[in-house]
Formats: C-alpha cells, sequence, structure tokens
C-alpha cells in the first residue's frame, strides 16, 4: 500500500513571482494569501517533503480561482510536473463551475492529458452556489461521464473565525451531494463536521459516494477523531490530506498515534482509501 497525502497545494511559479498581480483579480486569493501562516510550494517541494515525511504520492492542485485563464494556468503546471513526476504526483484540477460550458471544455481537456479529480473548489470564494443545480449542473454531469472525484472546501460554523473560513453552510453542502448521487464527492477539511450527522440515517443514505480528508485538523481537532470516524462506520471514507504547504506532512503523525486507531483504521487511513477511490474503473 502507498502513503498518499489527499490535498496539497502547488502554485505556479509565475503566480509566486508576482502574488500582487494576481491578488489584485481574485479577493479569496488575497484574503487567504494575507495569511501570515500561509505558504506556497512548487511540485519539487512537494516531492521533497513527501520523502522527508516518508509518503509516497500527493494528490496536488492549483488554487480555485474565479477567473478560468487561471485555472487553465495552474492546470498547465501541474499536468507538467505530473508527467515529471509521474510516480510521486496525483494531479487534480482546478475549475470555476459557474462557467458552464468553458468548465466542461477544460475538465475534458485536463482528463485527457491525465489529470484524475477536480478541486479544491471554493463555493464562496469563487462566486458560486453549490446547491443551485443551475450553477453546478454541467461541471456535475461531465465529472459524473468522465469518473471524476470532486474536492469541495468545507469548513465549520462554529468556533474562532480565521482568514478563508467561508459562509457556504453544510445544508447547502447536503443539498449538493443530494442533486448528484452518482458523483464521487471529497469534503475537505472533515467536512466542516458534516461527517457527525451521518449518524442520520436519512443522511447516511445519501452518502454513499462521498468521502472526508483530514486537511488542516491539527489547527482544528483532537486526536480523537479519527476514532470517532471509526465508531461512526466511516473510516473507509476517510483520506489523509495535510493541507501542505500550510502544514507539513508529519504533524499529523502524533495526533494519529495518540487517537488509538487500529493497524488496519490507519492504513486504510494513510493510504488505503485513497488507491480505492482513484482506482481505474
Amino acid at each position: 500500500m502507498d502513503k498518499i497525502d489527499f490535498h496539497v497545494h502547488v502554485t505556479p511559479p509565475e503566480i509566486r513571482r508576482d502574488l500582487e498581480k494576481y491578488t489584485r483579480k481574485e479577493p479569496y486569493f488575497a484574503l487567504l494569501a494575507s495569511n501570515p501562516r500561509n505558504r506556497f510550494a512548487s511540485c519539487g517541494e512537494v516531492v521533497q517533503e513527501l520523502e522527508r515525511a516518508g509518503f509516497d504520492k500527493a494528490v496536488v492542485f492549483g488554487f480555485g480561482f474565479r477567473d478560468m485563464g487561471l485555472c487553465r494556468m495552474a492546470n498547465d503546471y501541474v499536468i507538467a510536473k505530473i508527467k515529471e513526476y509521474p510516480s510521486k504526483l496525483i494531479g487534480f484540477m482546478a475549475v470555476s463551475p459557474k462557467h458552464g460550458d468553458e468548465s466542461r471544455r477544460e475538465i475534458e481537456r485536463c482528463a485527457d492529458a491525465g489529470l484524475r479529480g477536480i478541486g479544491e473548489l471554493f463555493p464562496w470564494g469563487q462566486d458560486f452556489r453549490i446547491d443551485a443545480p443551475e450553477d453546478t449542473r454541467v461541471f456535475a454531469d461531465v465529472c459524473v461521464e468522465r469518473g471524476l472525484p470532486v474536492l469541495v472546501h468545507a469548513n465549520e460554523p462554529v468556533g474562532h473565525y480565521y482568514p478563508g473560513k467561508a459562509g457556504t453552510s453544510l445544508g447547502e453542502l447536503e443539498r449538493f451531494v443530494g442533486h448528484y448521487p452518482d458523483l464521487t464527492i471529497i469534503f475537505a477539511h472533515w467536512g466542516g463536521g458534516f461527517f457527525w450527522y451521518e449518524l442520520m440515517p436519512e443522511i447516511r443514505k445519501k452518502c454513499r459516494n462521498l468521502y472526508y480528508d483530514t486537511a488542516a485538523s491539527v489547527f482544528l481537532d483532537a486526536p480523537r477523531i479519527y476514532k470517532a470516524a471509526w465508531d461512526l462506520g466511516i473510516i473507509e471514507r476517510v483520506l489523509f490530506g495535510s493541507d501542505f504547504p500550510l502544514l507539513s506532512l508529519s504533524r499529523y503523525e502524533e495526533g494519529i498515534k495518540k487517537s488509538g486507531i487500529s493497524t488496519e483504521a490507519r492504513n486504510l487511513l494513510l493510504g488505503g482509501n485513497a488507491e480505492r477511490l482513484l482506482a481505474p474503473p
């Protein structure tokens, strides 16, 4: 089994060289870039981090911009780098769903070039309504047709504010899942707590194709969240994600050890689930 980090951000060198130019165009990108904890990584730096942390592969993606031209720039970078590091990097693509047919064409182009999914989507930051089919139908249908999973940003509706904490509600996320039962969806950041509601049978029934990742858990959650996922019967749908370069992969090691989950659960979390999700149909 390969150890896989399912949530890693990369930034093309053009954007890193002239951040001010791109933050002027993209308000949400500017907000995240203003966070003093924020960093920007190249794909080469990701490969170095994998080697330091003892991981085998990473799912990498550019930023989810509103502007489709910037999404294409990010995608071109990822496409080039998965060819340079084919044994280390799995590429996802950035798209802005609200752009309809333009998004569809970009998804098809990137899928043909070897990218394996979409994300991370930022409904609030990209100015689309995730629970509105008129904003997402064309995008979602092509993802189902091509068998592409979709990674969606989610955050907890309570607790302290931090740059990037958005107003998308758990109800909106539920409606998105309900609209597209055949779409494989990953809610980042434990779905902002959405997974707790799988204790409700009506919600669990909707969630057969829903996964969660652990990105930023170090900042937000007690280590026993991993054991809670096991107890709730969802550990087979949880993917390890670091949110690198915001957090290093090694920052998670102690919490996972302290959680008390079994070796079986740890293997599913650290790669088994990701391998199954990414396996060809």
